[in-house]
């Protein structure tokens, strides 16, 4: 019945499309000859995009894809993805704090992937370009100045993207150098967040031809961010914004050209990241809660989070590659090379979680009370190496062929230094107890592990399209093998004194079929079915000491002995339209996805550790339309939104029978909205005729709807989380009740800008002008008997750019 009921679902979406089309086709010729010269002004803009491995129209592009211009960066006020993402239909992104944000396509999600899982791949693949900079959970949080535009591909894109694009793949294009012109751009900004802290930016981009045959694109940037959460402290006082940064880098590329066939274009990328705390409000701390009676107690309000120790995230990411570019006869060479060198520190106040665990074996207040610094450092070299052929002529056959090679060593550490620790552990347990336990690691730090990993994977791949009048049917495939090596060691209190090497393999083969049918030059239908994939890996193993019950008890039996989780497939089947008329563009799908193997992490109970499980069976199913028009000259009009079911279609059980972690049938996959609304409009009006100054008017409204950060979220809702630490007279059945539920949010933009006839753009814009607290994600320790909380959104910000164009 549950079969029958999704198929009568793919049909509805099928259906809903198909109405779509119709409309379209019945209004496309009644625009076509509407009001001649309104129409003739007010075209609607070709995008030129590479989704293909080819330049080609965005509405020639025989599947479903989103195209960010720079114009829509800048008319967005946007400073990351994540303000991208909410205009584009099916794209959502879970706000795990600065440079943790996970990306998910058409509802094609497992979750969220906790800062100590390493060896978990992503499911999105993400570019700069041609190179890969993809890294699960730390999805690289690129400035998005001077990009030509970013491209959401949509659906998956095993065979010209490979593994880490199971739902999608998302690629920053950047502009390039040329030999044409000295041209560039220069912009600065001041904010202010929350009416409290200054943010702003100063960024510069230029390209100079160095002569007929080289030039050169340099940008550099730095960006201040305004902090918004404030830290109540131990002594009663109250620290300000402390979740403020910075970001700064630049590129630098050049173009060399030794012949009219030949180009070679080697680039460096420099980005580091640093902020001061995480965009994280609490609910209940072990040391600030309303249940405490020896310690003051604490109701937290909106943006307020308790700290023992300050916070620090960073990343610094070097990025060198080539691209090397030869046409010939009717052939097209391409070579990218690229080496990544990526650092990552997430350094975090984990006393509330070291302190529970102190109360379960007995410490004393002052024990309990240490503060205990949970530094988790992630350090990655990779090389990629991809080379392919492709056709160079009119002809109805054209094809696109390569090989690929990757080689990457990442290694992970993750320490807990809490001084003072070992006399307490040495009082309470017994002499001796502290060293016995180190396994090499240093003194007075309960839990060290690390884990180096060498993950090597070659694929080979093609496509090929011939276009038989107005039909055009492609066929693709990649042949991918991939072998991982992973040890893990570990030291400390908390630990299993581990000291193990595992490794795991696997190929497989990812097909895709494309048909395309042009009814009119302006209206295209397509349907696909393709096959993406998502590499699997290695578990760590778990923390037995913390379990209940310890190695014989139920967490142990439920979660342990599970040392590897397999490659995540799914079968993607769509159907969709494209229609572009004068002052309008339409571009809808339909889609049914069909997973196997989801990779779902699940908290591994009382162990405080985190294990991977294949669900054998998923599916998400849905429709996505955008449409953007300009009815009239200088009114441009912009509605996107999606409808997506994304649902387990397994349920995985504990030896007792109950349901592990929310993975039931029926069950909302994670982090996914249901619905997702974007619509905008920019008026741009004549100020100055005879000097052709004009002004401009932009709002935005985005709503995203429910989500779930963890699909056991969605079981016992609402939730009471028993802490169930006598803690500063804290009574055992302390409880605290939460709708894990993520609320439906709505964020409203508006801007007001004036734009001179000498390329000078100076705009005043407030972004969340409604000043809403948005819950992105739900934030627990321990299960949350350490603390509860939620990552939360950027408050009303009022803002001044400049730009000025050469």
């Amino acid at each position: 019945m549950g079969g029958s009921n999704r198929f009568r679902g793919v049909r509805r979406g099928l259906v809903a499309s198909a109405a779509m089309v119709s409309v379209v086709t019945l209004a496309s010729p009644a625009l076509a000859q509407g009001s001649g010269a309104t129409a003739a002004d007010s075209q609607q803009p070709d995008i030129i995009v590479t989704a293909t491995k080819r330049a080609s129209s965005i509405q020639n592009v025989p599947f479903s894809i989103n195209a960010q211009t720079e114009q829509d960066i800048e008319r967005a006020n946007a400073v990351t993805l994540e303000d991208l993402s909410r205009n584009v239909a099916g794209l959502s992104i879970q706000n795990l704090g600065p440079g943790q944000s996970q990306v998910s396509v058409r509802g094609v999600s497992a979750g969220q992937v906790a800062r100590d899982q390493p060896g978990v791949k992503e499911q999105v693949g993400v570019y700069l370009d041609e190179s890969v900079i993809s890294l699960s959970l730390f999805t690289p949080d690129l400035d998005l100045f001077d990009l030509n535009r970013i491209e959401t591909l949509r659906g998956p894109q095993g065979t010209l993207f490979g593994s880490g694009s199971v739902g999608g793949t998302l690629r920053y294009i950047t502009n390039q150098p040329n030999t044409d012109r000295v041209e560039g751009k220069v912009e600065a900004n001041v904010n202010v967040v929350d009416e409290s802290d200054i943010g702003g930016s100063l960024k510069g981009a230029v390209n100079l031809p160095l002569s007929e045959k080289a030039a050169v694109r340099a940008v550099g940037y730095y960006t201040r961010y305004g902090g918004f959460i404030d830290a109540l402290q131990n002594d009663g006082s109250v620290k300000k914004n402390v979740n403020d940064g910075w970001r700064a880098g630049g590129r630098l590329a050049v173009l060399l050209q030794p012949s009219e066939e030949v180009s070679i274009t080697p680039r460096v990328v420099y980005q580091k990241i640093r902020t001061n705390g995480f965009n994280r409000q609490e609910v209940f701390n072990l040391y600030a809660n309303p249940y405490t009676t020896s310690r003051p107690k604490v109701d937290f309000k909106e943006r307020q989070q308790f700290l023992l120790l300050g916070e620090d995230f960073e990343d610094e990411v070097l990025l060198a590659d080539a691209t090397i570019q030869i046409s010939h006869g009717p052939v097209d060479f391409t070579s990218v090379t690229s080496y990544t060198d990526r650092s990552i520190l997430v350094s975090r106040d984990a006393s509330a979680l070291t302190g529970s665990v102190s109360v379960d074996l007995g410490f004393p207040d002052a024990g309990v009370m240490l503060p205990s610094n949970l530094v988790d450092t992630t350090k990655v070299k990779q090389f990629t190496q991809e080379i392919r052929f492709s056709s160079n002529d009119a002809g109805p056959f054209q094809w696109v062929a390569g090989m690929f090679y990757s080689n990457t060593d990442r290694r992970y550490a993750q320490l807990l230094p809490t001084p003072g620790y070992d006399s307490y552990t040495d009082a309470v347990l017994g002499a001796g107890t502290a060293a016995a336990v180190r396994n090499g690691f240093a003194p007075d730090s309960p839990y060290n592990a690390e884990i180096p990993y060498k993950l090597k994977q070659t694929a080979v791949f093609g496509e090929a399209n011939y276009e038989l009048g107005n039909l055009t049917a492609t066929v693709g495939g990649r042949y991918y093998a991939f072998n991982e090596t992973r040890r893990f060691t570990s030291g400390g209190l908390f630990t299993n004194l581990d000291d193990n090497q595992d490794r795991t393999q696997s190929d497989g083969f990812s097909p895709r079929f494309l048909l395309s049918y042009k009814a009119s030059p302006n209206l295209t239908f397509n349907a696909q079915a393709s096959k993406g994939f998502r590499l699997g890996g290695v578990n760590d193993p778990l923390n037995l000491p913390l379990c209940s019950g310890g190695a014989t008890g139920p967490d142990a039996l439920t979660f342990g002995n599970r040392p590897r989780y397999d490659d995540e497939t799914l079968w993607n089947y769509e159907a969709g339209v494209k229609a572009r008329s004068g002052i309008f563009t339409f571009n809808a799908a339909a889609f049914y996805t069909d997973i196997s193997n989801l990779q779902v992490t699940a908290d591994a109970g009382s162990c405080s550790s985190r294990i991977v499980f294949n669900v054998p069976k998923a599916h998400t199913q849905g429709v996505e339309f955008e449409l953007a028009a300009t009815p009239v000259t200088g009114l441009d009009l912009s509605l996107s939104g999606s409808v997506i079911q994304a649902e387990f279609d397994s349920t995985l059980a504990r030896p007792d029978g109950s349901v592990i972690e929310g993975i039931r049938d029926g069950n909302r996959l994670p982090s996914v909205p249901k619905f997702q609304l974007a619509a905008s409009g920019t008026y741009s009006f004549p100020l100055n005729e005879a000097t052709g100054t004009r002004g401009y008017i932009s709002a935005s409204f985005q709503h995203v709807g429910t989500r779930f950060t963890q699909p056991g979220d969605q079981e016992n809702n609402p939730r009471t989380f028993v802490h169930g630490l006598p803690f500063a007279g804290m009574p055992a059945n302390a409880a605290t009740t939460l709708n894990l539920k993520l609320p439906d949010y709505q964020l409203v933009n508006v801007s007001i800008g004036v734009e001179f006839d000498n390329d000078l753009d100076v705009s005043l814009y407030v972004n969340n002008l409604l000043d809403e607290n948005a819950l992105l994600s739900f934030d627990r320790e321990r299960g949350g008997r350490a603390r509860l909380g939620f990552a939360t959104n950027q408050p009303r910000t009022i803002g001044l750019t400049v730009r000025k164009g050469f």
